[in-house]
């Protein structure tokens, strides 16, 4: 006699993570057209970067007809001062109603049941899953008792979920799910597996290294088959993290762990074509990735700062294109770096729309201090500004980024 299986109910709205090679929350690098590059490439869901509770709190959602997106929007706090100009909102979170429709996990950070679900009903009706980040490292999450500071206060954790999964994914009929990492021993991580997997949650992601550890340092998976079973025993889908390099080698680790499925970070930030199998072609050389980031940036009228953010990951650091961006002010400037001919028009008009490169007034410069000094918009991701490109010395080999292979070439330019 066979036996099925337990798998907790996925809703109607919502996505089952099994079988499922997915992109990462990450800050600056999970920003609307990073996630949609990696969706065109092959990545079957996309998490959102964690954006705080209190931040997407009193926001407002409009359709943008410019970029087709649906915007969250707010007004700067200001202070608490009287404000004497015309204030412009800030973006919260801005997302794709058709290219990332069912397929969008929303990650939030939180520490409090109330706040969660506030912030959840907000926008769980334009999204697929909401995602409770229990696994941040980071003191901006950590010093507010959210991220993997909630691995020290299990209950409270495991009341967030029950609170979401009651009142934000019974009612929205999405599913609800935890991304967390190891404890100190064995035990104490299968204790907590449990306790989350009691709550009614549908899926569950293990980055396979504990708070302390640094992304350098290698993913412990001697745990992973534990937490797979136990996730299976309470019919929880289970995805894996840390030190995934591709879709071929996620769904490899998937069979050798019994997880249900790989999530991808950093070599997706760095090459986002990572998604694609080796049947598909594997990587693609990053002058063709490039051109197509840049080309998704610039058609949702992307903040500049994070797209040079993301430039400065896709662009090798030996290449003579990178110290180029690096100085760039507008996506005018940097088209007409990389002779992306066609795109110069629209990156033209969003440089005007934006306040970039030869339209950077007095006014965009004000409004980039202001921006800077928004706590709110940096925890939930919403850097803006300038932003420092990244060292050389943290790139992925050289071979992986497709250096020596002329841009033009490589782009069928």
């Amino acid at each position: 006699m066979t036996t099925t299986a337990r798998r907790v109910p996925i809703p109607r709205n919502g996505v089952d993570y099994r079988r499922k090679v997915v992109l990462a929350p990450m800050v600056r690098s999970g920003e609307l057209p990073s996630r949609l590059l990696a969706l065109k490439y092959g990545a079957d869901l996309v998490w959102g970067p964690e954006t705080i509770d209190r931040a997407l709190i009193g926001t407002t959602r409009r359709y943008n007809s410019d970029t087709q997106t649906v915007d969250f929007t707010r007004l700067p706090s200001n202070g608490g001062r009287v404000p004497t100009e015309v204030q412009k909102e800030s973006l919260i979170y801005r997302l794709h109603p058709t290219r990332e429709h069912g397929r969008l996990i929303y990650q939030i950070g939180t520490s409090s049941p109330t706040l969660a679900v506030e912030a959840a009903k907000i926008v769980a009706a334009d999204v697929a899953g909401i995602d409770v980040n229990a696994g941040c490292p980071k003191p901006f999450s950590t010093s507010g008792g959210m991220g993997a500071a909630l691995l020290r206060t299990p209950d409270l954790l495991a009341s967030i979920l029950e609170a979401l999964v009651k009142e934000v994914g019974e009612i929205w009929e999405i599913g609800i799910s935890v991304k967390i990492r190891l404890l100190e021993t064995p035990e104490q991580t299968e204790a907590l597996v449990r306790k989350l997997c009691g709550t009614g949650i549908t899926g569950l992601t293990i980055h396979c290294r504990t708070t302390p550890m640094r992304p350098r340092e290698r993913a412990i998976r001697e745990q992973l088959k534990m937490i797979a079973s136990v996730c299976r025993e309470y019919g929880v889908a289970c995805l894996m993290n840390g030190d995934v390099d591709d879709r071929d080698q996620a769904l490899q680790l998937a069979q050798e762990f019994g997880v249900d499925g790989g999530m991808i970070a950093t070599k997706a930030e760095s090459n986002p074509s990572c998604f694609r199998t080796k049947e598909q072609g594997g990587l693609l050389f990053w002058p063709e990735v490039t051109r197509e980031y840049i080309k998704t940036a610039i058609e949702v009228e992307n903040r500049w700062g994070n797209t040079k953010y993301l430039l400065g990951q896709l662009i090798p650091g030996k290449a003579p294109d990178y110290k180029k961006v690096a100085g760039s002010k507008g996506y005018q400037e940097v088209c007409e770096m990389l002779m992306l001919e066609d795109l110069l028009d629209q990156a033209r008009d969003v440089d005007r729309k934006l306040g970039l490169g030869a339209y950077y007034t007095d006014t965009s410069r004000k409004a980039v201090a202001k921006a800077k000094t928004n706590q709110s918009a940096r925890a939930a991701g919403q850097k803006s500004g300038r932003i420092r490109l990244p060292s050389s010395e943290t790139r992925n080999p050289l071979a992986e980024r497709g250096v020596g292979v002329s841009p033009a070439l490589a782009m069928g330019l």
